[in-house]
């Protein structure tokens, strides 16, 4: 089974909770939103710990790198069977200044053609509701399991 890590970022603002999300980059996510949104998180290495690729994935995503005291979430699992391990820290991240890797693909697809795209292609915060929208489904979990332990 393949294992992902990633870290949800959220704030408090005006007595509520927000959450840092991300939409993936490339062409197969360019048109496609509720649903897609997710926690900057990533395939876990065979040398680090599942934590370790939390705080790589977070920054190789956002460009920042979280500090504060991690709260550790209960894994999911999605749907494709991936497991997922996220920590939760409070903290503000200015989505101006996020700044996602590339990857390299060829596009279109038997074109020849090597283009690089972002990651990530936006973040945003957005409230409980907003976020649960925009999530995969299944990390809803991790929204959820913030709002009963940290609100």
């Amino acid at each position: 089974m393949k294992l992902s890590a990633g870290i949800l970022l959220y704030r408090k603002r005006l007595g509520f909770l927000e959450f840092f999300l991300v939409h993936p980059g490339g062409p197969f996510f360019a048109k496609k939103d509720k649903g897609w949104w997710t926690i900057p998180k990533g395939e876990v290495m065979a040398a680090e710990s599942a934590y370790e690729a939390a705080l790589r994935e977070f920054e190789e995503e956002t460009g920042h790198r979280p500090i504060g005291e991690m709260l550790e979430l209960a894994p999911i699992t999605q749907k494709g069977g991936k497991e997922v391990r996220c920590w939760a820290v409070q903290g503000d991240l200015n989505i101006d200044t996020f700044v996602s890797n590339t990857f390299k693909l060829e596009w279109p697809p038997r074109s020849g053609i090597i283009k690089s795209f972002p990651e990530v292609d936006k973040a945003g915060w957005f409230d409980y509701l907003e976020a649960k929208q925009l999530i995969n489904d299944r990390q809803a979990a991790f929204l959820e399991e913030v709002l009963e332990k940290v609100f």
